[in-house]
């Protein structure tokens, strides 16, 4: 056992977005401070001789538009020179509204511009584009102001790391968010930044919670009413996962919402004993937000410890869950709990859609996901009622009952000694680190997804503030055997049905992008950005980046053209995933135009 303990540790450091060691920093303080090791890389940044981590602008720029207003956040992304949400729109639908990307228009897509992030790990931002400008964030908290119609740089900001950080899975940021004259950036020291949109300079700078504690931030706020929410990772820490809502004038926090039961509250039941107190369920994905109802939408990731639920007996409520909440109090209105007792890393966090759809004839206000767990999930949005489950992706460890709820294969939990192929892997299926898109026009959703299988590995646990809190491993027996691929599904929200398949010779670990003139933009991992007809799954376009794609594409308009910007850059990720380890480390964002005339 003692030997299983030692492999389970050296197996959690050496992984990527399952677990990764923790990455360090890129210097001391603002513009012209000295930086840590006197300009030396540190982290995998490299950090200017200078030591600079701070470019503010004073120049004029933009187009002269005033503050984002809560009009324009409403209407998301119906404006095609904006894209201003991290899922495009309230509802996550990641849908561009221009007519123009066609699967035949886009066949004649060259290169207007890139831009190099300069830092390694997982590139896997979605810009955010208002007034002319486009805000990009990269791994290690950088943050960029470009020109969006030529990638000038405008002002740029290099978040100084401690040396110390608690990130499982890579120093990624997956974006920031807009509001007024504010641009806000969540960082991996578990802190929220607000910068001024034209200038850069700091606005305000709040720490979430001390991240010595296990926690970092990752994800993109949600803007919703005035309040930036934001959640947290750590659930390979033990933390207790929560997600806030902030003042976006101000900084001061508002509410903040527990995702695991303290003593004596409703939930707290589901917990053995004390296990409750190192619960997990982190909050590390971006939300969705129903003005209908003014409801808002979070989803919770794994209870810890991960792999071995001996001493967690229960459900582990609020673990693996969609939460629906007031927005304006925090408080919780209803939860589906998608894995109860989670031992396979099936977090809850993938991307979720608000659709309105009809089934038997019947209208139904809809959230529907694509679970890690391998089944796609169609739930009556404004109660939590569970309505279908269908699997998505190869599934053997459970089915789903008519009320929702698994039931568990005996044979797919983890054993000291496993023998039995678990699919899907602890990956997924889908996985909170990319996106998915929704066409309404089609009713389709666009499910970019893993097909690899593991054994899942029991072992010991022991739990230490702010170390890794795990109690097991996945043992990876699909890559090896060449048996492990990807796919970008396009599923009917309204039933579950597969309507097509493309399929990929690496898991596909980018997000999507669905256009109005019926295009569905993804990358994968051998370093291909890729277009393909939202109807039949047909491949129209390809482009070769040169590194593995992570990130999450967007469309916008600017200068009277059109663009599509697609970052690539893997990171160490790709031994993980059986995709090719030759391409070197490094972002750079890729953007795209349709000829002129």
């Amino acid at each position: 056992m003692l030997a299983l303990a030692i492999c389970l540790c050296l197996a959690v450091l050496g992984c990527g977005d399952g677990a990764q060691p923790p990455a360090t920093g890129s210097g001391t303080g603002g513009a012209g401070a000295e930086p840590a090791g006197g300009g030396e890389a540190v982290g995998g940044e490299a950090v200017g001789a200078s030591g600079q981590t701070h470019w503010t602008n004073q120049a004029p720029i933009g187009l002269g538009l005033g503050p984002v207003d809560a009009a324009m956040l409403a209407a998301g992304s119906a404006d095609p020179t904006k894209w201003l949400h991290y899922g495009g729109d309230y509802a996550n639908f990641r849908h561009s509204p221009i007519e123009e990307l066609t699967p035949t228009s886009v066949r004649d897509l060259r290169v207007a511009w890139t831009f190099p992030t300069g830092t390694d790990g997982q590139f896997e931002a979605s810009p955010v584009v208002y007034d002319g400008i486009m805000y990009v964030s990269s791994s290690h908290n950088r943050l960029f102001a470009l020109d969006a119609a030529t990638g000038e740089a405008y002002w740029r900001y290099d978040h100084p790391q401690p040396a110390d950080l608690r990130v499982c899975c890579g120093p990624v940021n997956r974006g920031v968010a807009i509001s007024g004259d504010a641009v806000l950036m969540a960082t991996l020291d578990a802190r929220l930044i607000a910068f001024h949109r034209l200038s850069g300079e700091i606005l305000w700078n709040v720490e979430i919670i001390d991240y010595r504690d296990g926690y970092a931030a990752t994800s993109a706020p949600l803007i919703v009413g005035g309040l930036a929410v934001i959640g947290v990772a750590g659930g390979e820490f033990g933390i207790r996962g929560f997600f806030d809502a902030y003042d976006v004038e101000t900084g001061a926090r508002v509410w903040r919402h527990y995702t695991v039961p303290a003593e004596g509250e409703p939930g707290v039941e589901s917990w053995a004993g004390e296990s409750f107190r190192t619960g997990g369920a982190p909050t590390w994905t971006t939300g969705a937000y129903d003005p209908e109802t003014n409801t808002l939408f979070w989803t919770t990731g794994n209870p810890a410890p991960d792999w071995n639920g001996d001493d967690r007996a229960g459900d582990n409520l609020y673990s693996n869950s969609v939460i629906a909440v007031d927005p304006d109090s925090g408080e919780r209105k209803w939860h589906f709990q998608f894995t109860p007792h989670d031992v396979w890393d099936y977090d809850g966090n993938t991307h979720i859609f608000l659709v309105d759809l009809e089934r038997d004839g019947e209208p139904i206000k809809a959230l529907v996901q694509a679970n890690r767990n391998g089944f796609f999930y169609i739930l009556d949005r404004t109660n939590g009622d569970f309505i279908a489950a269908t699997p998505y992706a190869q599934v053997n460890w459970g089915t789903i009952d008519a009320q929702g709820r698994p039931v568990v294969r005996p044979e797919a939990m983890p054993t000291e000694d496993p023998d039995f192929r678990v699919c899907p892997n602890h990956f997924g299926g889908m996985n909170g680190a990319w996106t998915g898109a929704f066409n309404p026009n089609l009713g389709l959703a666009y499910i970019p997804a893993v097909e690899s299988c593991e054994y899942y590995q029991k072992g010991i646990s022991v739990f230490v503030l702010g170390q890794l809190f795990m109690g097991g491993r996945p043992v990876n027996v699909d890559i090896p055997a060449g048996r492990s691929y990807g796919q970008l599904s396009a599923i009917d929200a309204a039933t579950g049905e597969v309507r097509w398949r493309y399929r990929d010779p690496h898991p596909m670990m980018g997000g999507a992008l669905s256009t109005e003139g019926g295009v569905v933009f993804t990358g994968n991992q051998s370093g291909f950005a890729l277009a393909l007809d939202a109807a039949t799954g047909e491949v129209v376009w390809r482009f070769r980046l040169g590194a593995g794609v992570r990130s999450q594409p967007v469309a916008y308009e600017a200068d009277g053209r059109v663009f599509v910007a697609i970052g690539a850059g893997n990171g160490r990720f790709v031994e993980t995933t059986g995709a090719p380890t030759i391409m070197p480390e490094g972002g750079q964002l890729f953007v795209f135009t349709l000829p002129q005339g």
